[in-house]
């Protein structure tokens, strides 16, 4: 669809855009840092050191992870510098491919890949909010009626409220809430608690380093850095399915390019913040496993009762970050790093939020979705309708106790649509070469070809590994082709 045809959906929806530019680069690199560190860096590093059973590897995965990201990072540059409207990914995609592309990105987007993500961040802050609070539990229930089967399916939802679940509501309620109020509102919860996440990253990293050094751990872990790495196919294949968790803790960087059409002078500051955020977090993240190499073993045992002795591999609960925090600072560490993720969490949601609302309301400007939810506040200049539905959807699946089953299922088909939206970067230097590009890709075409292969290995080494994971989340965005036919034929004969 061209710029004139958008335009003319637009209008035809009887809406006038009403958004604001508000957000400058800092608002934009603080909406990138914030949106990719949740608490992903805090629990990833035990699952990946299980699977790799080598330091080397371990860091290898984060930094290859980081350069995947950069890379497509930047390729997504030059589409959000060539097209800065609200929607980003779903724009890219429908202009390159058609209609039907962008609506399965937004239809899977909205799902569960945005809003189960923000659910499960809320409930991650809920989590740590219970070791300040113990009454905030997910065996303290304020509701309990048992469980439902679901139709056709051999699943048991739950019946329940608990005060965690209930916490995880009232922060996504409130984060809602206040992105309401004006793209500014929301860029200033952003900034606060972006530059608060970056700051106790940056404090771990270096107070690991300096002062937390651990001789036990240094001689366990760097005396023999690569073990377990013959470089064959088989390490590379252990490599594949192992950076799905970095990858996961990544994502997110993408969010500015949602608000393309609130940016002040997008052409230049969305291919900058998108750089610049994703090269700090890059740097912070591979540091932070450093951390965690030179305070704990990598190896370990699920049974010992001591932090050195169960490791970076089988962390308690996973938590490596807190059980490196512990062995920094002592007894403080606990709640240190409770303080820390409850921050990182709770600003991480306020990105995903404010950015995830403007893919649901482009769809909605192209009649994809509810046409209400394409207007905009008069006042506050927001997409408040769509906020709210984004709000109550994610409130919803806290409550499913599916959310995260949905997740894992959609990791294959949130993979194959980053995959596409390079392939987008191709179709579209041919198909519009026209369109004014003030940004282009670094090393075209060969680094965004580097990108689609190795994402492209990854996956075929998911669906092999995992095919419990990568089937049902082909067939959750299948699902959305029937609903796109569905739904382009109702909106027709509205019209009519």
């Amino acid at each position: 669809m061209s710029r004139k045809s958008a335009v003319a959906a637009l209008k035809s929806t009887g809406h006038s855009a009403g958004l604001v530019r508000g957000l400058g680069l800092l608002d934009a690199t603080t909406l990138v840092i914030g949106s990719m560190i949740g608490s992903g860096i805090f629990l990833v590093s035990a699952d990946v050191a299980r699977q790799v059973a080598s330091p080397g590897l371990l860091i290898l995965t984060w930094v290859i992870a980081g350069l995947v990201t950069l890379i497509c990072a930047h390729s997504y540059g030059e589409l959000a510098a060539a097209m800065p409207q609200s929607g980003g990914q779903y724009v890219y995609l429908r202009e390159a491919f058609g209609p039907l592309y962008g609506f399965l990105f937004g239809w899977a987007f909205f799902l569960v890949i945005q809003t189960g993500t923000i659910a499960a961040v809320g409930v991650a802050f809920a989590k740590f909010v219970g070791v300040m609070a113990p009454w905030v539990s997910s065996t303290n229930f304020l509701v309990n009626l048992g469980t439902v089967s679901l139709p056709f399916t051999l699943s048991r939802v739950p019946l329940t409220i608990s005060t965690q679940q209930f916490v995880a509501i009232l922060s996504i309620a409130l984060l809602t809430f206040v992105n309401c109020f004006g793209v500014r509102a929301g860029a200033w919860v952003q900034n606060i608690f972006t530059i608060a996440k970056t700051a106790a990253l940056l404090g771990l990293a270096l107070l690991g380093l300096a002062i937390g050094s651990n001789p036990a751990a240094i001689h366990a872990n760097f005396s023999n850095f690569w073990q377990n790495a013959d470089w064959g196919f088989s390490t590379w294949t252990m490599l594949g399915v192992a950076m799905v968790g970095p990858l996961f803790a990544y994502d997110a960087w993408y969010t500015p390019t949602f608000t393309g059409e609130e940016v002040r002078n997008p052409r230049r500051n969305l291919p900058l913040s998108l750089v610049l955020g994703v090269g700090i977090v890059s740097v912070l993240y591979i540091a932070t496993n450093f951390v965690y190499l030179s305070v704990l073993p990598l190896e370990g045992s699920p049974d010992a009762t001591s932090i050195m002795g169960r490791g970076i591999q089988y962390a308690m609960e996973d938590r490596v970050g807190t059980a490196a925090a512990q062995m920094i600072f002592g007894g403080a560490g606990l709640w240190l790093m409770a303080l820390a993720i409850m921050i990182s969490t709770f600003g991480c949601n306020n990105g995903l939020i404010l950015g995830g609302a403007r893919v649901v309301y482009a769809m909605a400007r192209h009649r994809l979705f509810f046409s209400r939810v394409a207007r905009v506040h008069p006042r506050y200049h927001t997409p408040a309708a769509a906020l709210v539905v984004m709000g109550i959807w994610s409130c919803l699946l806290t409550l499913s106790g599916t959310y995260s089953q949905l997740l894992d299922y959609i990791m294959f088909a949130s993979l194959l649509f980053y995959i596409l939206t390079l392939g987008a970067l191709f179709v579209l230097r041919h198909k519009r070469p026209d369109i004014q590009r003030p940004h282009r890709s670094w090393g075209y075409p060969w680094l965004p070809l580097i990108y689609i292969a190795v994402v492209g290995f990854i996956e075929v080494e998911i669906l092999i590994h995992k095919p419990g994971y990568t089937w049902p989340g082909l067939i959750i965005v299948l699902l959305g082709v029937p609903v796109f036919y569905l739904w382009r034929g109702m909106s027709k004969r509205n019209v009519e």
